[in-house]
């Protein structure tokens, strides 16, 4: 009966050879078929900028990522996911993997970003600039820490690290065995977005007493900047500044409100927008105020412009110039108050003058007065920084901690002290610098601190606020209830040769896939051919295995 059997099988297998593949192979694939790929976690990620700034590209150009995971200690990163953690990052590290021609980076944050040590918030503060400074072909993206993606970097952080101290067989054997994570995006290519446009505000408090009365403007953008938009908080810059513009609109509507106290001053108060992309908003308002009408407050007699940036903490004021102002003029007249009331007032402030001229051929002006000085209208910035190049003006790491309030409330205090006593001449009068305009209980700590929260609950970088904006509306309201004549003005870059470019997939989800790296599936595929070479072998052959097998397991006759 078994050679019966045997030579069914022989002549079934040998006549009919795809028949072994229809019998065998199904049943190799289930058992040997590895499970579908597993989502290990979903989080979202915040991509580096991109914009084009008059013609110069900026930022990461790319959005797209589906690669391997490895961190920086990994021998290989070409084409490969680098995950860093801020508590480790470096730029040497950052451009290693740059260099390598790595798939992407990406850059995990802390939950609490006002909790990480000092030196490294300054340390990564400083390097933003860098990494914005030229394009970079790689996509870099931004994530929060969370349990889910501690584990994974973690895991990714063990493999990497290993590869280094083992043998090449060890390193084959440990690549092929060890689980891996496959990083990808779920949005497209990023693309330039056509006719964004840049909301500003204006509003006023007209003077009493004549037609040719001065003016001054009071100025304060309201855009954050950082190398990610979506984390671009901007508590100190420019959310103090904006603060205080609001608090000082509030308090001399108060005063422009009754008769004895309604100055002979217009006061033209206005919120720009763009203002961390070389002040788009603002130059755009000043070509329409002064190029293109014929009647406005900055075309008859400005007395001068007060832009407010970076207020909100430090013990110091620093009234940055681009020319120093002549003695007798209105622009004197604030410095010497300032320094009396700072003086007088406050003297835990330290109080001074930075002039520095506008440099023409930089790409990017250093303070926003000097768009005014551009066009001959006497300005200046007021800033608690000593210089426009340091990094908190630019950074994700500007969150609401950085402001104090009462510093901020302090400042505000002591600038609507100065501005009242040129508005009102009282030094000319023979009042005495200690003498206060505005009590305590006047400057509301309260309100200025609620602004302060509202601004940085939320990203105001300028690809994300449109003239829909909740920013831009609440904005709005606001110097509605105390300014007169609130309107909007907008910039639209030219469609020929834009100033500005914006580009969209700033924020996207990711999801990190747990998956077997590539070289698996070769030794998967070897063991699978051997397999069927092996059993292929044995079908073709079976009269003589079982003739072998029948001859080694049939029992021996005893020769009598």
């Amino acid at each position: 009966m078994f050679e019966e059997a045997s030579e069914v099988f022989d002549n079934m297998f040998k006549s009919s050879f795809p028949l072994t593949f229809i019998v065998f192979i199904p049943a190799v694939l289930i058992l040997v078929s590895p499970l579908p790929a597993e989502a290990a976690h979903e989080f979202t990620v915040y991509r580096m900028q991109q914009y084009d700034l008059q013609g110069q590209p900026y930022g990461t150009r790319n959005a797209i990522l589906n690669t391997e995971a490895r961190t920086v200690e990994a021998e290989v990163l070409s084409r490969r996911c680098v995950i860093m953690r801020l508590a480790e990052f470096s730029y040497e590290e950052y451009q290693k993997a740059l260099r390598q021609s790595a798939g992407a980076v990406v850059i995990i944050l802390p939950k609490n970003m006002s909790a990480m040590p000092q030196d490294i918030v300054q340390q990564f503060m400083e390097l933003e600039p860098e990494m914005l400074a030229t394009e970079t072909i790689v996509p870099v993206y931004f994530a929060m820490e969370d349990d889910e993606l501690l584990s994974i970097y973690t895991q990714t952080l063990t493999s990497s690290s290993s590869q280094g101290s083992l043998s090449a067989a060890e390193v084959l054997l440990h690549t092929a065995t060890a689980n891996g994570f496959q990083m990808v995006t779920s949005g497209a290519q990023s693309k330039a977005v056509s006719d964004w446009a840049i909301t500003s505000l204006e509003g006023r408090l007209a003077g009493v007493g004549g037609e040719d009365l001065p003016t001054i403007v009071v100025v304060a953008h309201y855009d954050s900047f950082g190398v990610a938009p979506w984390l671009s908080y901007g508590a100190d810059s420019n959310g103090s500044g904006v603060s205080m513009l609001l608090e000082l609109a509030r308090l001399f509507s108060k005063l422009y409100t009754y008769k004895r106290t309604h100055a002979g001053y217009n006061l033209l108060f206005f919120v720009s927008g763009g203002g961390k992309f070389n002040y788009q908003g603002t130059k755009r308002w000043l070509e329409d105020n002064l190029d293109h009408t014929d009647s406005s407050l900055l075309q008859d007699n400005v007395a001068f412009v007060l832009c407010l940036d970076t207020l909100g903490n430090g013990d110091s004021l620093h009234l940055h110039v681009s020319k120093p102002p002549k003695e007798g003029s209105p622009q004197f007249s604030l410095l010497k108050e300032l320094e009396l009331v700072a003086a007088s007032q406050y003297p835990e402030v330290k109080f001074s003058m930075v002039h520095k001229k506008i440099n023409l051929a930089d790409d990017m002006l250093a303070w926003e007065h000097e768009r005014f000085g551009i066009r001959r209208l006497p300005a200046f910035t007021l800033s608690h920084l000593p210089s426009h190049r340091l990094a908190q003006r630019f950074s994700i790491m500007d969150v609401r901690p950085h402001v104090d309030v009462k510093k901020l409330s302090r400042n505000t205090k002591l600038v609507a002290e100065a501005l009242a006593r040129v508005i009102y001449n009282l030094t000319d009068k023979g009042a005495p610098g200690d003498l206060q305009i505005f009590t305590e209980q006047m400057v509301q700590d309260e309100q200025q601190s609620a602004v302060v929260d509202w601004l940085t609950a939320q990203p105001r970088a300028a690809q994300l606020v449109d003239k829909d904006s909740s920013v831009v509306s609440t904005l709005e309201y606001h110097l509605g209830h105390y300014l007169k004549d609130v309107k909007r003005h907008y910039v639209k870059a030219d469609k020929r040769d834009p100033e500005f470019v914006f580009y969209d997939q700033l924020k996207q989800t990711m999801n990190a896939y747990r998956v077997k790296p590539a070289i698996f599936d070769l030794l998967l595929a070897v063991c699978i051919a051997a397999y069927l070479g092996m059993m292929y072998l044995a079908i073709q052959n079976f009269g003589v295995f079982y003739s072998v097998v029948r001859r080694i397991t049939q029992p021996k006759t005893k020769v009598n």
